[in-house]
């Protein structure tokens, strides 16, 4: 744990589960979600204790904000020692969302700024409602990214983007961060977390091999030489089809028991 709960508050993080599907909230509407130390050390905790039925996580937010980013109240006191720990709290927590169990479906409303972007990014799948906006005011605070987003959203946008963005403090509405790759789905406000629970259980329906091969081999191949990535990629190829599972499924497929992909699916 980063640091003790306090049991007398109302938790930062709130879990509910659904089914297969757990749906992780953060609860701190009246800061706008600003993520503190102890809203990641309860994320850390949440995800620590879901049930191993779960197939699928929800990454919401409670309030008109997904996340303004990082508190900035807990930065002012810190020494160059504390900052970089603290940025080594946040990367633990944010590794176990995108190398973890289980795939991530993050809903984007109002502002995904600075860390709340950062937290994004961890996600697999992310689907914003139309009135969210994306942003890295961190020149302007004087400060610099701190909890991955150097490396993770310059992976989807690229560091010329994340460069501007940073330098100038602009913001992307959620049409444009769908256009240069920030987000997956754009959905009117009010329905994104319908949108993300019908995504969760379509995931969840797949082969966990399968799952677990995406999320932990893609990445692998994405850094490696090609050489090397299409190694990585016959080895889990290998690995996913002698899974009885898949092979229930792909004989299923051939005896026309499987829907056909679709045009739309």
């Amino acid at each position: 744990m980063l640091q003790a709960l306090n049991p007398n508050t109302a938790p930062l993080v709130t879990v509910q589960l659904h089914g297969r599907v757990a749906e992780l909230t953060l609860n701190r509407p009246d800061k706008r979600n600003a993520i503190s130390l102890a809203m990641v050390a309860e994320l850390e905790r949440c995800i620590a204790t879901l049930p191993a039925t779960v197939g699928v996580v929800v990454l919401a937010a409670r309030g008109e904000h997904f996340s303004a980013g990082l508190d900035l109240s807990e930065v002012p006191e810190m020494s160059a020692a504390e900052g970089v720990q603290h940025s080594h709290a946040w990367y633990r927590v944010f590794e176990q969302l995108q190398f973890g169990r289980v795939p991530v479906v993050a809903v984007l409303q109002g502002a995904v700024v600075g860390g709340g972007l950062e937290l994004a990014a961890c996600a697999h799948v992310r689907v914003a409602e139309d009135n969210a906006y994306f942003g890295l005011p961190e020149g302007r605070r004087g400060i610099f990214l701190g909890g991955g987003g150097s490396v993770r959203v310059s992976k989807l946008i690229g560091f010329s983007r994340v460069t501007e963005m940073m330098l100038t403090g602009r913001t992307y509405s959620a049409a444009e961060a769908f256009a240069i790759g920030l987000t997956h789905y754009t959905v009117a406000t009010g329905t994104g977390l319908a949108k993300a629970h019908e995504l969760a259980l379509r995931i969840a329906d797949n082969a966990p091999m399968s799952n677990y091969a995406i999320l932990r081999a893609l990445p692998l191949i994405a850094e490696q030489p090609m050489s090397h990535g299409l190694m990585t990629e016959s080895l889990m190829a290998a690995v996913t089809q002698s899974e009885p599972e898949a092979k229930q499924r792909v004989q299923a497929f051939l005896a026309k028991r499987a829907a056909k992909v679709q045009r739309g699916d």
